[in-house]
């Protein structure tokens, strides 16, 4: 009989990273979809999940908060390593956020829609990196 338990390590600590769903309990951040000003993210927290198996893949959560003093916008997505070296989101379609996308005549935009901007978000921050130095600490 296969056991397909896992095991999960925080980045640092329990307390140092809430679980990504806590962002649904963050207050909404509107933001307008085109808008030239660019969000600043800082990396909360990671964790790791390793299969017990070995046969399914090295995988986690990562979160990410606006940079400031004031509750801000945040994201966290799955992620999984594909391969040797190689760290990609689990699901593009499932960042978790409390952000609201705002399109030029204020019309809130869809789920589909926001995907687009999430994963432009997603991209331009440094997201493997710190998710291997978790990896390498682990």
């Amino acid at each position: 009989m296969q056991s397909h338990a896992s095991t999960s390590i925080p980045a640092s600590s329990a307390l140092a990273m809430p679980p990504p769903w806590s962002l649904y309990s963050w207050p909404t951040v509107f933001c307008q979809a085109n808008t030239k000003r660019r969000l600043r993210f800082v990396h909360l927290g990671s964790c790791v999940t390793f299969a017990a198996d070995g046969q399914h893949p090295t995988s986690g959560q990562t979160l990410w908060a606006e940079l400031g003093n004031a509750p801000g916008a945040g994201l966290a997505w799955d992620w999984v390593q594909i391969g040797s070296g190689v760290l990609a989101m689990a699901n593009p379609m499932c960042v978790v956020t409390n952000l609201r996308l705002v399109g030029e005549r204020g019309e809130l935009l869809s789920v589909n829609e926001a995907a687009l901007y999430y994963n432009r978000m997603v991209c331009a921050l440094p997201w493997q990196d710190e998710v291997w130095r978790v990896l390498k600490a682990a």
